[in-house]
């Protein structure tokens, strides 16, 4: 059974990384929630799993006798999504301590009377029943990363060969 989500998982992959890169801008353009640069670095990690799922379409549809390589793949990025997402997560908890004043974010229109602030990294913007969105990004990027492995290794199905 779920060797047949193989063929289609990068588009899952694709469609879920795609929304949560939409989801952020959504709360950042609409919701005026901007981001702190260990949000923006979340971010990275799903224009990199939106990459490897557009090179595992790719893949599937030259070699799909081995499409689990492709799953495989984009597990191994959501293994650095889930890593920089539990990161966050563990500095807006004081678990670590990390220093966020990188970059300004926000309206970058030049203006010398404005102030450019860059928001804390350890306090969220956002929480819903107490988790933040690093903490929600972190819990699917952990079920994406391993749903990725357990496609890839599932045994193939006696239709499949």
């Amino acid at each position: 059974m779920l060797s047949r989500l193989r063929p289609i998982w990068p588009f899952i992959t694709l469609f879920a990384s795609g929304a949560l890169l939409a989801a952020a801008h959504a709360f950042e353009r609409i919701g005026g929630l901007r981001p702190c640069p260990l949000c923006l670095d979340q971010r990275e990690w799903h224009w990199a799993v939106v990459a490897a799922s557009i090179l595992g379409i790719a893949w599937v549809r030259f070699v799909p006798t081995r499409a689990w390589i492709g799953a495989f793949v984009i597990g191994l990025v959501y293994v650095g999504a889930t890593g920089m997402a539990g990161y966050h997560f563990a500095v807006e908890q004081h678990w670590i301590i990390a220093q966020c004043d990188v970059a300004p974010v926000g309206d970058l229109t030049f203006d010398i009377n404005t102030e450019l602030v860059v928001p804390s990294c350890d306090t969220p913007a956002w929480t819903l029943f107490g988790i933040s969105m690093a903490g929600y990004n972190g819990l699917i990027s952990l079920a994406l990363m391993l749903a990725s492995f357990v496609v890839a290794f599932a045994p193939r199905s006696k239709a499949n060969g």
